[in-house]
């Protein structure tokens, strides 16, 4: 049998910028939607983008910063998205291949880098996406430090990124993580049953998603980390780890500042 290509090479550039093009302007209305210094990412070779993950099931992350990175750098520059394999069940998943979503890999990541592109990752997955409002402005990648061994081996600068907004598309009351664990979820690799009240639904234990709050969403870029450069040539992976996260609630600490209404912004 014929070897299953590489996840990348799936990536389909004329797809994604017909995506790109009708549903960015969609999200950017509704979501009234901002990237800023978009600039701080570097002009070219690879970079592993890494972000704080919003808005439940229906996160808004990859649409809002997509386009823009697109509009700033072209279709020659992939985009891949470090994905839950999950998410690649179905017809679906062809979709989100050709758009330059892939299965979240050590490998799949270390190939992407490697051949200049730029990845991006959301270290705190479901757990961070499904954080309760009233924590909605803390980085949380639920200890998880993989991201920092994959730019290290990879060679590549670490691109901080956070948003903010996402989390008020709807009301988060509880990820429950202890209820997944009592009901023997673990054991299926769910590691969550969070429960929120939103649109139209109302209370939602992960099903039904509510309809996301035209909540403002703004995102900024943040200069990158030289992991090397900065910590040596055998680098603390724990230590760079906290400097990433300080770095990152810092600027959402600002971001937080900025804001005078749920919602509105």
């Amino acid at each position: 049998m014929p070897e299953e290509p590489a996840e990348t090479a799936k990536w389909d550039p004329g797809f994604t910028r017909q995506i790109t093009g009708w549903v960015g302007p969609l999200i950017k209305r509704y979501f009234r939607a901002e990237v800023r210094d978009i600039d701080a990412m570097p002009g070219s070779g690879g970079a592993l983008v890494v972000s704080n993950h919003s808005g439940g099931m229906l996160t808004p992350d990859v649409l809002v910063f997509a386009p823009e990175f697109y509009g700033h750098f072209g279709f020659d520059r992939p985009l891949y998205t470090l994905g839950h394999y999950g998410i690649f069940m179905g017809p679906l998943g062809d979709l989100l291949r050709r758009a330059g979503v892939i299965e979240a890999s050590r490998e799949n990541a270390a190939r992407a880098l490697r051949s200049g592109a730029v990845v991006l990752v959301f270290p705190g997955g479901d757990y961070d996406s499904y954080r309760p409002t009233l924590t909605a402005n803390q980085v949380d990648f639920a200890g998880r430090t993989g991201y920092v061994r994959t730019a290290i081996e990879a060679g590549v600068p670490i691109v901080p990124m956070v948003s903010i907004g996402a989390q008020e598309t709807q009301l988060f009351l509880a990820r429950g993580a202890s209820l997944a664990r009592k009901l023997g979820l673990t054991r299926a690799r769910v590691e969550i049953l969070p429960v929120s009240v939103g649109f139209p639904f109302g209370l939602s234990v992960i099903f039904p998603p509510n309809l996301p709050l035209p909540a403002k969403i703004v995102t900024r870029v943040l200069e990158p980390i030289d992991v090397q450069a900065q910590f040596g040539e055998d680098p603390d992976i724990d230590e760079v780890d906290q400097h990433v996260r300080s770095v990152m609630q810092n600027a959402l600490d600002d971001l937080a500042r900025e804001r005078r209404f749920p919602v509105l912004g």
